[in-house]
């Protein structure tokens, strides 16, 4: 049985549930016409488990024959929204041999973000703190992700010897210039402003009226989300857009085919922001750098379905290889920092899709 144990009735009645709040890593709800999903791991900042993927999908597919305004999905930690899937219990998966229940993991992880782009009610997404990989699993799929000042967005697996998933071959693809490859390459935390700028945010919220977001969008049942979520937006944001300050540099850079071409062309760019680009390239896995490069231009030619298959056909076989327990050992075990990256394994797509690796052992 999943962490809650809940029935859910008609709209504007709460779900009931036989295990106390303060235990549940998903907490489920409906009011009015509003669906709650609420994440409640903070210790971890609410890493996803497969059982809180399982309790997410689930409380989805009890709502999906009723007519709900909207589904919001949140936090109860102010510090974050979501910091990603249980890498560290993947790597420990692999440790012991025991890859079938990282296949399992991944496989529900990502039926969960295809059914969340597929989902019939709309999904509003409430961002107040970091939300990193699984996070925008979770929220960039649903057609509105609110942000606060205090967002902090990243797909940052290239640090971990991992790459950026969750459909990101999908969504990083599909931005403008070389914005995609460069966020998954380098990991980049985008701040408020850059999520919109990006469109991975559609709305800014101050934090001190997100929690409001529900109560408001269900006394206004008939008028359009976006509409309700506007009214709330102030006038300004609290900061200029890093990533547009350089985005003349990002597309000539970053539009690059290989990766061997995009470091090749930021050491022609000779300015502080292609030379720290530069450094943080060189921290990262070699192996990761050259599957998120093909991954990014795979995906631009496929759907999201597509995508999340060909993802997690590569999950499966990266997180064999030495470069992934190493970078989750060297970021989240032993946290020194200092990974020592092997040769790289991954060599290319088949004309199928299919991940081709070689042995290297």
């Amino acid at each position: 049985m999943s962490e809650i144990d809940q029935v859910t009735s008609a709209p504007g009645t709460a779900a009931v549930c036989t295990v106390p709040d303060a235990e549940r890593h998903v907490l489920t709800a409906v009011e009015g016409s509003i669906g709650s999903i609420r994440l409640n791991r903070p210790r971890a900042l609410n890493a996803l488990t497969s059982e809180m993927v399982a309790d997410i999908d689930g409380a989805l597919h009890a709502w999906a024959s009723e007519s709900l305004t909207a589904v919001v999905i949140s936090s109860t930690n102010p510090k974050a929204f979501c910091a990603g899937g249980d890498i560290r219990a993947v790597q420990e998966n692999t440790l012991a041999g025991d890859y079938a229940a990282s296949a399992r993991f991944f496989s529900t992880e990502y039926a969960l973000n295809l059914y969340l782009a597929r989902y019939q009610s709309p999904l509003v997404a409430l961002i107040n703190g970091i939300c990193m990989g699984g996070g925008l699993g979770v929220s960039v799929h649903g057609a509105f992700r609110v942000v606060t000042e205090n967002a902090a967005l990243a797909m940052p697996e290239t640090t971990i010897g991992f790459f950026p998933d969750i459909g990101a071959s999908y969504f990083l693809s599909r931005l403008p210039g070389g914005l995609g490859a460069y966020i998954g390459l380098t990991g980049y935390r985008l701040d408020a402003a850059d999520g919109l700028y990006t469109g991975l945010a559609t709305h800014f919220v101050p934090s001190m009226d997100i929690d409001s977001v529900p109560g408001f969008l269900a006394a206004s049942p008939r008028a359009p989300i976006d509409e309700c979520l506007r009214r709330l937006a102030p006038h300004t944001l609290p900061a200029d857009s890093y990533l547009a300050a350089h985005r003349p540099g990002i597309d000539r850079c970053f539009s690059a085919p290989t990766v061997a071409e995009i470091t090749r062309r930021l050491r022609a760019e000779s300015s502080t922001w292609a030379r720290q680009t530069l450094e943080v390239l060189e921290t990262k896995s070699p192996q990761s750098l050259e599957v998120t490069s093909a991954l990014l231009a795979w995906g631009r030619q496929h759907d999201l379905g597509r995508c999340l298959d060909a993802e997690l056909d590569v999950a499966l076989e990266m997180t064999r290889t030495a470069d992934f327990v190493e970078g989750v050992r060297a970021a989240l075990v032993d946290k020194d920092r200092t990974p020592r990256w092997s040769r790289t394994q991954f060599s290319g797509f088949d004309a199928f899709g299919k991940s081709q690796w070689v042995d290297v052992s």
